[in-house]
């Protein structure tokens, strides 16, 4: 028996369709740097202001997609980043999508989430919007500890994971350093974010044979001596390796 097709009335009009509830629509960025030796992630404090949410929690920065200026969300990832950073071209990528009707009391909402990897030489983290505070939090200290903004702990959760099983085997930590840089700099990158020592004879061999740095010339390294340095081939392309670095014995 043939369906009885649907009236022109039935169908919703444009107006209608207009009228519908939407949600809350925002991206976050994780940005990680590496300070101090140390792996950090750039957290801004929520306001006191009544009637905005989880006032004093530190959250991920981000904020609402602004239809007139982004024409994706990548554009909306890159402008926030720049907007907390100033930096216009680091290393981005796309980490997830997060919604549901409870992760925000003002109403549904979704978050696309990105995650940056940033050089952390005199880099000076900017409040921007109504930020009470903003800082670089140690990882290992914030990363699977409660008390975060929104769903905000375990968006951090999910991007620690993704850039520690990424940096096994590809190029990712170069973008951590400025460049110019030498291999024991990048060899600490490494080291730094798998929290672990890494054989230097088989980490140079690897890397040199990737074929993703390029000799800029020397720069002063480790004792005052001087070191050959390099800089990406290509900072638009992550280099995979074939084979994921040994420990240090």
């Amino acid at each position: 028996m043939n369906a009885k097709p649907a009236h022109a009335s039935d169908q919703p009009t444009r107006a209608q369709d207009m009228e519908r509830p939407r949600p809350l629509t925002t991206v976050d960025v994780v940005i990680f740097t590496v300070l101090d030796g140390e792996l950090k992630v750039l957290l801004v404090q929520r306001p006191q202001t009544e009637g905005e949410p989880f006032p004093g929690r530190w959250a991920l920065p981000g904020g609402y997609v602004d239809v007139a200026r982004d024409t994706n969300l990548l554009a909306c990832a890159r402008r926030k980043l720049k907007e907390k950073t100033g930096i216009a071209s680091p290393y981005l990528e796309q980490l997830g999508s997060w919604g549901s009707r409870d992760r925000d009391p003002r109403g549904w909402s979704a978050t696309h989430v990105y995650f940056a990897l940033v050089p952390g030489a005199d880099l000076k983290p900017m409040k921007g919007g109504n930020a009470a505070d903003v800082r670089w939090a140690p990882v290992r200290t914030t990363s699977g500890q409660p008390g975060m903004a929104f769903d905000h702990g375990e968006i951090l959760e999910a991007a620690v994971a993704r850039l520690l099983s990424k940096v096994e085997y590809t190029s990712l930590p170069a973008y951590l350093l400025p460049e110019p840089f030498t291999l024991p700099q990048l060899q600490r990158m490494y080291e730094v974010i798998l929290d672990r020592p890494v054989d230097k004879s088989g980490f140079r061999t690897r890397t040199l044979a990737a074929d993703f740095l390029e000799e800029v010339g020397q720069v002063e390294g480790d004792a005052n001596r001087l070191a050959l340095a390099y800089k990406m081939r290509d900072r638009d392309r992550v280099v995979v390796f074939p084979r994921t670095f040994s420990p240090r014995g």
